[in-house]
């Protein structure tokens, strides 16, 4: 009970006083005395309740109070979907009164609620979390998750025949979803007629289901199998997961669908081989040719550069964050060559060969099941072919010997005249030159440029002194001009051996060494042969 200062109020406040103090003198002497009346002490029998400091009731005891924000708690997270954040603190301080009675519980709770209710932080929206391997994008609903998984296999199942299943993952411990691609059922109407029923009862469907599964013998024909898009799988991992996220964190599933099926560059290496140029390399990886210079200077200063085979270049591969493995079943009809059938001589160097049979193309009808990672084809599987005229192979004979190398017949020199057509530089020379000429001092050093043979050696006219070795591929190199000759007739010489010394005899406009080379009987240019 609340009591109001009045005029009297000094007098009654004396008189409390007087009654207090007389109230204590008693205690403290009389109290003692009765101990035996088994006084028992009630304790706190009411508590006061503040939510952020704000007062919402008082109740019974402090279980009442923390049951009340329960379900104060539950009433607002049944509301939403979503997960809603709050800070909330409660606090409860007890007191003994002997009249005073508690609030009723209902306006506690309503009270809890309002205070409640006004301080929610923040709301975490519950979404689905589509993970790729490392990548991962925020959606709003299970739907456009996916939708944004069916966008990605529907660029190459352009009828519209797969769906992507979204199924729970059993062998994870949270809640995690997978996928699976499987075919759409075929909705089909079935009417049926007076006649079917009557052939379908009795002896009719007895014999029906005895032949039902026995497969029609025979070979398949192309028209028994089905074309078009056989299966499709996703080649990265695919994972979906729920999540409570801040709204500013979703991606609209437009922007999401952009971001995981459009092709982005990805480095990546080409490995060269045999028969491999610049031009043929950008046709294969579908990339201009400059600009795989550009990413290659430093291996390859120019475009003309040299290639080698195993030579790894740097490129860049365009893929999606997700890729879609795919399969198609086609037929074609085709021209087609037969492998090549090689007859190895051991007795041959690997530059000679001799055909034995001409090529011939055939043709033939094909059933193939093709192999696909997003818009590239991986394998080609033949499934039937039917050939209408068989390819006859060509048949070769080849060597399988070593050729010998040759090397520059001298160390240095300065070219002074190429192979091929010239203006004569002197009476009496040739206006086709069928060799190459270094200038280079008189008495210089001149080796084999390959093992042989020695089958000339000494004075040849206009050559002057000469020196001719026969090789074991059948090749003849000849050196010219020289001053002196240190090899005989039939002398075995082996490759870098010293044979003459070169000089200025003959025909000649100074000190230098002409060198050729013969192939079946023809000169050739014999720097594109050395070393």
């Amino acid at each position: 009970m609340f009591k109001y200062i009045t005029k009297h109020s000094k007098r009654m406040k004396f008189a409390y006083i007087k009654a207090a103090t007389i109230m204590a003198l008693a205690a403290a002497f009389f109290l003692p005395s009765y101990a035996d009346f088994n006084y028992e002490v009630v304790g706190n029998n009411v508590y006061r309740v503040t939510v952020n400091g704000e007062a919402v009731g008082t109740v019974s005891e402090p279980a009442v109070a923390e049951k009340l924000l329960k379900e104060v708690r539950r009433e607002l997270a049944l509301e939403t979907t979503d997960l809603v954040f709050a800070d909330v603190e409660m606090a409860i301080s007890g007191s003994e009164f002997v009249t005073e009675d508690v609030d009723n519980p209902e306006i506690v709770r309503d009270n809890i609620r309002t205070v409640v209710a006004g301080c929610v932080k923040e709301t975490m929206k519950r979404c689905y979390v589509v993970k790729v391997n490392d990548y991962m994008v925020n959606l709003n609903t299970i739907e456009e998750a996916q939708a944004l998984l069916q966008a990605a296999i529907n660029q190459f199942d352009t009828e519209g025949e797969f769906q992507v299943n979204l199924v729970q993952d059993t062998d994870r411990e949270f809640n995690v979803l997978k996928t699976e691609i499987t075919r759409k059922p075929v909705e089909e109407e079935t009417v049926i007629t007076k006649d079917q029923i009557f052939m379908e009862s009795g002896i009719q469907q007895k014999m029906e289901s005895m032949f039902e599964n026995v497969e029609p013998v025979g070979e398949k024909t192309f028209e028994d199998y089905d074309l078009g898009l056989q299966s499709l799988s996703f080649s990265e991992n695919v994972e979906i997961i729920e999540a409570y996220l801040d709204t500013s964190q979703l991606t609209p599933i437009d922007v999401a669908i952009e971001e995981v099926i459009k092709e982005q560059e990805v480095p990546g290496v080409y490995e060269v081989v045999a028969g491999d140029t610049l031009t043929e390399i950008a046709i294969k990886v579908n990339i201009p040719m400059d600009k795989i210079w550009e990413m290659n200077k430093a291996a390859l200063p120019t475009l003309e550069s040299t290639l080698h085979i195993g030579q790894e270049l740097i490129i860049t591969i365009p893929e999606p964050e997700l890729s879609v493995e795919w399969q198609e079943q086609i037929y074609y009809e085709e021209s087609y060559e037969a492998d090549v059938i090689y007859i190895d001589n051991d007795s041959w160097y690997t530059t000679q060969t001799k055909v034995h049979q001409e090529a011939s193309s055939g043709y033939r009808k094909v059933l193939a099941l093709v192999s696909y990672n997003n818009k590239s084809e991986t394998g080609r599987e033949i499934v039937k072919q039917e050939l209408v005229a068989e390819a006859v192979p060509k048949i070769v004979e080849r060597g399988t010997k070593v050729p010998p190398t040759y090397i520059k017949p001298i160390n240095g020199g300065r070219v002074t005249s190429s192979f091929g057509k010239r203006k004569a530089p002197t009476a009496g020379a040739s206006t086709y030159h069928k060799g190459v000429d270094w200038a280079i001092p008189t008495g210089t050093k001149v080796v084999a440029s390959s093992g042989g043979t020695v089958t000339k050696a000494g004075w040849a006219s206009s050559g002057g002194y000469v020196v001719y070795i026969k090789h074991p591929d059948g090749r003849e190199t000849r050196y010219k001009h020289l001053s002196k000759v240190l090899v005989k007739v039939g002398q075995k010489v082996k490759q870098g051996e010293t044979i003459a010394r070169s000089g200025n005899t003959g025909v000649s406009t100074g000190p230098h060494l002409h060198f050729e080379m013969w192939i079946n009987g023809t000169a050739v240019n014999p720097v594109k042969y050395v070393k």
